[in-house]
């Protein structure tokens, strides 16, 4: 057991991450079937919506909670550089889920999980090692 709790500890990081961005997909996945089942938008538009709502609740539980980066100070510029990894990331969920849905025929929702575990791998990466580390040009001036 308590090889369990240690191996916890030492990736309490990751597993905030995971959490942080289950609750964010989570919201994501709730907004793209409501506007799309129950509102009738197009799926894509619905996709975009629903990435740009899960944009704010993902940023602010990543620097906040995730990563413990409680400097102010460095918001405004870590979420800009979050907004163009967003962005990014939004490029490539809309083309993905085109590809997908459209070329393939794989339901939406479907293809949304797993153009969302491909993001949130190279995500984490950016983020910790660059956005949120305290080391980075970022915090610095």
């Amino acid at each position: 057991m308590d090889f369990l709790i240690e191996q916890i500890k030492k990736r309490k990081e990751i597993i905030k991450f995971i959490i942080s961005g289950g609750f964010a997909v989570f919201v994501e996945f709730s907004l793209l079937y409501s506007f799309t089942d129950i509102l009738g938008i197009w799926y894509l538009w619905s996709s975009v919506f629903a990435f740009v709502s899960s944009f704010f609740v993902s940023f602010f539980l990543q620097k906040f909670w995730t990563f413990g980066d409680g400097d102010k100070d460095v918001l405004g510029k870590q979420m800009i550089l979050y907004l163009l990894i967003a962005l990014f990331n939004l490029c490539s969920n809309t083309f993905f889920m085109y590809v997908l849905v459209d070329l393939f025929g794989i339901w939406y929702m479907f293809a949304q999980f797993f153009v969302a575990a491909a993001i949130a791998l190279w995500n984490f990466i950016i983020y910790k090692f660059f956005i949120f580390n305290q080391k980075t040009i970022v915090n610095e001036g």
